[in-house]
């Protein structure tokens, strides 16, 4: 069912302080241009992966090389510093502000709240009118803030997707060992009707996908989408209003025991607090949920 997993290491490391990535002007003249150029990679790279393996050779010469042609008139550029090559170089990978797993709350994922966690404490539960969150365990693999804000923003807001499988890779290592026995399956929170549409993908099913792949497990759809506002402009309060009761499970699902639930931000953890309802309603026992980038 999933794959076996023998001694690890942590799941986390915490880096040196994250390096502030320059602004140019090259920066400035590709970020009006990176949509276009990633609408065009994108389609292409699909098209490609799609071509059945006896594909004629002419058709294959071709599809690639409309993607070098693209490669050329844009360049790849790290969505951090913009440096041409990779849409995340490996200077700005290494310093990310990474969390560090074993300084991080076990319940929520906030970064320092292994002893007392300022989030998930008996006085902000009752505020929220809980006892617990519905959900087993929580983790993140970045802080958010400068170097995961621009990765975020250039996958989101800028289109680019091929970010998704990176972020899947340096998510999979906080899946702790301790929740993969018996993890069944990868789900996700679907953005909203009016989001899809004005970015073309569903950017927590991208991620979802990478994750799964990485951990060898099946990414399943398990929820209707919500009719909710978007959150990045609404205060805690507000965005535990606007998510309370708006997810619900597919009619007829049949869903696993066990489900981690994979988002791209966890801000005040409205989100993932509303998922973990709805599965715990349907009758998942349990829940894990896992984001790329935690606000601190």
């Amino acid at each position: 069912m999933h794959r076996a997993c023998g001694a690890e290491k942590a799941p986390g490391r915490r880096p040196g302080a994250a390096r502030k990535p320059r602004e140019t002007p090259c920066a400035r003249q590709h970020g009006a241009r990176r949509r276009r150029y990633d609408g065009d990679m994108e389609n292409a790279a699909e098209t490609t992966r799609a071509a059945p393996c006896g594909a004629p050779l002419p058709t294959r010469m071709a599809r690639l090389a409309k993607e070098a042609f693209l490669e050329t008139l844009w360049p790849t550029r790290c969505a951090v510093c913009d440096a041409p090559g990779e849409v995340l170089c490996g200077p700005c990978r290494q310093n990310l502000p990474y969390i560090d797993w074993w300084r991080a709350c076990p319940r929520c994922g906030a970064p320092f709240g292994r002893v007392q966690c300022s989030e998930c404490n008996a006085v902000m539960l009752q505020a929220s009118g809980r006892e617990a969150p519905p959900f087993a365990g929580a983790a993140s693999a970045v802080a958010y803030q400068e170097g995961a804000r621009r990765v975020v923003g250039a996958y989101k807001d800028q289109g680019e997707r091929r970010l998704a499988e990176t972020m899947a890779t340096l998510m999979a290592p906080f899946v702790a060992p301790a929740w993969r026995e018996g993890l069944q399956a990868v789900s996700f929170v679907p953005a909203t009707a009016a989001a899809c549409r004005r970015r073309g993908f569903d950017h927590a099913e991208l991620i979802a996908r990478g994750v799964a792949e990485e951990l060898g497990l099946p990414c399943i759809g398990v929820f209707q989408r919500p009719h909710a506002s978007d959150q990045r402009k609404l205060s805690r309060r507000e965005r535990m209003a606007n998510m309370r009761g708006r997810l619900s499970t597919l009619p007829g699902a049949t869903l696993p025991r066990s489900l981690l639930v994979v988002d791209d931000v966890c801000t005040t953890g409205s989100t993932l607090f509303a998922a973990g309802d709805a599965l715990r309603d349907a009758g998942v026992e349990d829940v894990f949920c896992l984001t790329f980038a935690r606000t601190w």
